[in-house]
């Protein structure tokens, strides 16, 4: 599995974590910075930023991968699109959530959110 992380790097026990909750063993991180000009369109700078991401349309296409998204909401729903539309689904995503009463603030993973399954259920709730 590829895990694209756009945003704060994640420690060996995080890493170890996602193997488990997947199944999957991650081949390889591929680890993007977000910074993005609040003067400039967001939409003409998610491609670029995904461009920087060197997989060929096969890749995108056909292998496993699970996205790190950026906290910021904007660019998080942009990724997603720009993501669907290179991959043809939505990639599985990492939900990570504070731990409780760390100093400093520490996280851990919580979750890994399929939303091509959640969006096709939610296809099957419209009518």
């Amino acid at each position: 599995m590829l895990l694209i992380n756009f945003s704060h790097p994640l420690p060996p026990d995080q890493l170890s974590k996602i193997e488990i909750l997947t199944s999957h063993k991650i081949e390889k991180t591929i680890e993007i910075p977000v910074h993005f000009n609040h003067n400039s369109p967001f939409t003409e700078q998610i491609s670029k930023l995904v461009d920087k991401i060197e997989l060929t349309s096969s890749d995108w296409q056909t292998k496993p991968i699970l996205i790190n998204p950026p906290s910021f909401a904007p660019i998080a729903v942009l990724l997603l699109a720009e993501l669907h539309g290179r991959c043809g689904y939505f990639p599985a995503v990492l939900r990570l959530r504070p731990v409780e009463g760390s100093l400093p603030p520490q996280y851990e993973v919580a979750e890994v959110l399929d939303l091509q399954a959640i969006r096709d259920r939610a296809r099957q709730r419209r009518s």
